[in-house]
């Protein structure tokens, strides 16, 4: 079908503006525009402290009640700005549940145009991580991260928790001297020498991708525009492994049009971060699991980098638009490591990712298998699977194969000139997909049926990882002696390849044949000791579960780490071996990690 000319066909349509099923605010009476920050890091109490400054805008001229949601949070004085003057404002709590925390209702006089709320976070906030120096890498000072997605902004800052609500904002972060202080804004790259830091967020961002984190580091450019900070011990690996950091942005670039914030800096975090990374404006928050030393595991940079696009730039106006966020990432993500590092390695990642995807959608109930899942109720960090990021990632490679290359890049660029800035449903996107003359019916068959539709596209099969099994078939034969396999040549892919697709009739013989030529358990590469150690249990391959045990004490990303706890949890022989390494681990784990670790060991 012919597409329509972008900038002619959409000038009528406007992004959708609904309720949030995942937020008690009120959003379509009273909206905020802007948060102002104040706040001490007090790391003996573990708490923040300070206030929250709200602007807001009635969207109901009679709106008399501004409706914000909390979690754990102790509030102290609450005020108004009404002609000039600050005075006292009446509120009370509202509605709460387990999944979304508690509504905080605040009365407004007619004039008001602002609240400050005082208060201070508890020990349930489950957005912030507190880390003693022993769970640092260099172990001199503690540090305290952020992780406000999904929900989580809330038990940090009391504001108005939706996707849907872009706003600006400021801060000053008040921290220890000799600590420094980042968050998603306008960072500075030196020590203050009073621990005061101010920040600037000129763009307005969904409420999710405010973060802040704070510790002993130190700054490193890697390129005109990008640098990355970590502990002192960790900055240089990582500027090192992170150097094609500016080249992926250029990449972007190309296709989809101009970088829009500003600079793109990493921070690196303890091992204990429960995600690969977070795509918080300016600054991405990484783990340090992907420092393989051979920038095998990068991809999750350019994942993290192509939400600068998809998700910041244009974002899904309720978690139940997750896909909109990362199903888009997924497939600019693969389309950067196709230019950047090759048509072979982006077709192993390819693989792998539609593997993983399979495996998820036989594990989970069959309606959170489509794109846009019920979340009436629920937490949206207990729908997380593959399901947005792959599945929707698919749906865009078919949307390619119909289109050609060329005109699907068209697409996407108009797609992210159109929604810039903006939080956006599936019905938006829909009605741009129409516009552009695409197969709407077909696209709801991906969107709203379970499972993958009938014609899918498949990856396309892989060379390198045929020469993979081709190896291990000899292997296994006794054809090939183990010493002549050549792991250690291999990209880290083809080892993860390798190891996964071991049989069921692997015997304990060979896997020690395997481990001593090529030291796989006690491994540097996280994504390598990963899939051992699930071949480990399995196997009940004995010699690697001491190191898998400090394996699981020391990284918190879940993962990593959930999948062989599930693991253990299966085999009865096991069961309090897991309950005692996680009892030992469990003090060093983020609170999403714990949550999603506590149901599992029960």
């Amino acid at each position: 079908m012919k597409r329509a000319l972008w900038g002619l066909a959409l000038v009528a349509m406007s992004a959708t503006a609904s309720a949030d099923i995942n937020s008690y605010a009120n959003i379509n009476q009273v909206k905020m525009t802007h948060l102002g920050l104040d706040l001490t890091v007090d790391f003996t109490k573990k708490q923040l402290i300070g206030s929250a400054t709200l602007d807001f805008k009635r969207l109901q001229a009679d709106a008399n009640t501004l409706v914000v949601d909390t979690r754990a949070l102790a509030i102290g004085e609450v005020q108004q700005h009404v002609g000039g003057q600050w005075t006292a404002a009446k509120w009370a709590w509202g509605q709460e549940s387990k999944a979304f925390g508690k509504a905080m209702k605040i009365q407004l006089a007619p004039r008001a145009d602002q609240v400050r709320i005082r208060y201070h976070t508890t020990a349930g906030a489950t957005g912030l991580q507190w880390l003693t120096p022993a769970q640092t890498a260099d172990k001199k000072y503690p540090f305290l991260f952020t992780q406000a997605e999904a929900i989580q902004a809330r038990s940090f800052i009391p504001l108005q928790d939706s996707p849907s609500v872009r706003i600006p904002y400021d801060a000053t972060i008040r921290v220890p001297k000799g600590m420094m202080a980042v968050m998603s804004a306008e960072n500075s790259q030196k020590l203050s020498a009073d621990g005061v830091y101010h920040f600037h967020m000129p763009q307005a961002i969904p409420t999710y991708l405010i973060a802040l984190g704070v510790g002993d580091l130190k700054f490193k450019a890697l390129g005109k525009r990008t640098g990355v900070y970590a502990e002192p011990s960790v900055v240089d690996a990582a500027a090192k492994e992170f150097s094609d950091t500016e080249s992926m942005i250029e990449t972007v670039e190309k296709m989809y049009g101009p970088y829009a914030w500003g600079r793109y800096d990493l921070l690196i975090l303890p091992p204990s971060f429960p995600f690969g990374g977070m795509e918080n404006p300016r600054l991405s928050f990484i783990t340090p699991t992907v420092i393989a030393g051979d920038k095998s595991l990068v991809s999750l940079i350019a994942h993290e980098l192509a939400h600068s696009w998809s998700g910041n730039l244009v974002t899904n106006a309720s978690w139940q638009d997750f896909w909109l966020n990362e199903g888009f990432t997924t497939y600019l993500t693969y389309r950067i490591v196709e230019s950047l590092y090759g048509k072979d390695r982006e077709e192993m990642e390819a693989v792998i990712g539609y593997h993983d995807l399979l495996e998820d959608m036989k594990a989970l109930p069959k309606g959170d298998t489509r794109l846009v899942p019920d979340l009436t109720g629920r937490d949206p960090d207990d729908a997380f699977s593959d399901v947005p990021y792959e599945k929707g990632s698919l749906m865009l490679t078919e949307i390619e194969q119909h289109l050609g290359r060329k005109k699907m890049d068209a697409f996407l660029k108009g797609y992210f000139h159109r929604f810039q800035f903006q939080s956006i449903t599936t019905r938006d996107f829909l009605q741009y997909a129409a516009s552009e003359g695409l197969d709407v019916k077909r696209l709801k068959q991906w969107i709203y049926q379970p499972g993958l539709p009938k014609g899918a596209p498949k990856p396309p099969v892989s060379k390198a990882f045929e020469k993979v099994l081709a190896v291990q078939q000899q292997w296994l034969a006794g054809k090939l002696a183990t010493s002549a396999i050549p792991f250690k040549k291999w990209a880290a892919q083809q080892q993860l390849y390798f190891i996964s697709k071991l049989p069921d009739s692997v015997s304990q013989a060979q896997l020690a044949a395997l481990d001593k030529a090529f030291s796989l358990t006690g491994t540097h590469n996280a994504e390598v000791a990963h899939v051992w150690y699930r071949q480990a249990i399995k196997h009940d391959y004995q010699p690697a579960f001491t190191d898998m045990a400090e394996y699981l004490k020391h990284i918190g990303r879940r993962k990593l780490i959930v999948p062989l706890y599930q693991m253990l949890m299966e085999k009865p022989q096991y069961q309090e071996l897991a309950k005692k390494i996680y009892a030992e681990a469990r003090p060093g784990y983020h609170p999403l990690a714990q949550n999603t670790l506590d149901a599992i060991l029960k």
